[in-house]
């Protein structure tokens, strides 16, 4: 399985020789072991270089503003080259996606341009307004209404990059259950970034609590709410979305790159990678074709949370099998079999829904629906 599965995708702009030399240099970092520690600044420095930086802001504000369907086609790509890298940059995307989509003039104006040129770096904490800590009796951030805005108190839990942004977008939920979302930045007072925590994979993505004391923002900072469930109102990608399925599939691909290698001379495995490979085919072409918003509607069972559950399934078989093939040399810490199958388990938590997994747990315990 090679890149040659997307060659109908490069329709678009993923074909230029400058893509692909994007794409050689991120797979080359990512070899280096240092890479599961080292925040990924050069990398970021390519996707700049290479535009990619620009994919989602719209072109009044210097951005390129491709179509869905591209960027998940972007996204599966840059992520069977890096998949540290392009989880990096779907968080700062889910940034740049809720200021441009929201109300916002002002905060758009201000942030957006420099954010498609590079110069700064904003991410997201909204997991806790969407599937992390809804158990709680107490909700994890409090917004509290003030004469000039909101006062925020509480623990935004995962922030990816928070160590290295300039604005977090997160939100707080008010004592009626309204919700809201605002842009904070780091320096503002009662912003604390807590060290990122040691993770099974993708440690050097830096994510981390961050832990906001009575933080005061104005409503120039807010972008939507108060009102409930305010991950819900606009666009920007949440739980369950397409960009996580295609982040797994370009997961799945490079390992199954790897596998083919591995298939070289030993027929015993050229039927597991020509089933596996076209699976990743079949889950591709519905990914595309939901992205597109084709299809879609005359299938009700294909949509964003049944593709999660096969893409899922699929980035778990596959590395795991590229382990098996490679016997006890990918078992070795550094060999990039045994990093695949630990980033593999971050599809089970990263923006995971309950069907998700109860999915994936059915499967663990081979109970088949009917």
């Amino acid at each position: 399985m090679t890149r040659d599965l997307h060659e109908r995708d490069r329709t678009f702009r993923f074909g230029s020789s400058e893509f692909e030399d994007l794409l050689s240099e991120l797979s080359n970092l990512t070899a280096h072991p240092q890479s599961e520690d080292e925040w990924p600044e050069d990398q970021f420095k390519l996707l700049a270089e290479a535009d990619v930086l620009k994919w989602v802001i719209p072109t009044d504000y210097g951005g390129l503003a491709i179509t869905p369907e591209e960027l998940i086609v972007g996204y599966q790509l840059l992520s069977q080259a890096c998949l540290l890298t392009t989880f990096v940059l779907t968080q700062r995307n889910g940034a740049c996606q809720r200021i441009a989509t929201s109300k916002n003039d002002v905060i758009k104006a201000d942030l957006l341009p420099s954010l498609a040129r590079g110069e700064m770096f904003a991410t997201v904490g909204i997991s806790h307004l969407t599937t992390s800590r809804q158990h709680l009796k107490t909700p994890a951030v409090q917004a509290t209404a003030t004469d000039g805005g909101y006062s925020l108190k509480g623990t935004v839990p995962w922030v990816t990059g928070a160590t290295q942004a300039d604005y977090i977008v997160t939100g707080g939920t008010c004592e009626d259950g309204g919700q809201i979302l605002a842009v904070i930045p780091t320096s503002a007072e009662g912003v604390s970034v807590n060290e990122p925590v040691r993770m099974l994979a993708l440690t050097a993505s830096e994510t981390g609590p961050v832990e906001l004391d009575n933080v005061e923002i104005s409503e120039q900072y807010v972008l939507a709410g108060p009102t409930a469930q305010v991950m819900k109102q606009g666009k920007g990608g949440g739980a369950g979305s397409l960009a996580t399925s295609a982040l797994a599939l370009g997961t799945a691909a490079s390992a199954l790159e790897h596998l083919e290698y591995e298939a070289k001379g030993r027929p015993e495995l050229k039927e597991i990678l020509e089933s596996l490979t076209n699976e990743l085919k079949k889950i591709s072409t519905d990914l595309h074709a939901t992205a597109r918003g084709s299809d879609a509607a005359l299938n009700p069972d294909l949509n964003a949370e049944s593709i999660r559950q096969r893409a899922n399934s699929l980035v778990l078989r596959s590395t795991q099998a590229y382990l098996a093939a490679s016997k006890g040399a990918g078992f070795v810490e550094g060999h990039p079999a045994a990093r695949a199958v630990r980033e593999a388990m971050f599809f089970l938590i990263w923006s995971c829904p309950q069907p998700v997994l109860s999915a994936a747990l059915r499967e663990f315990a081979c109970l088949i629906d009917d």
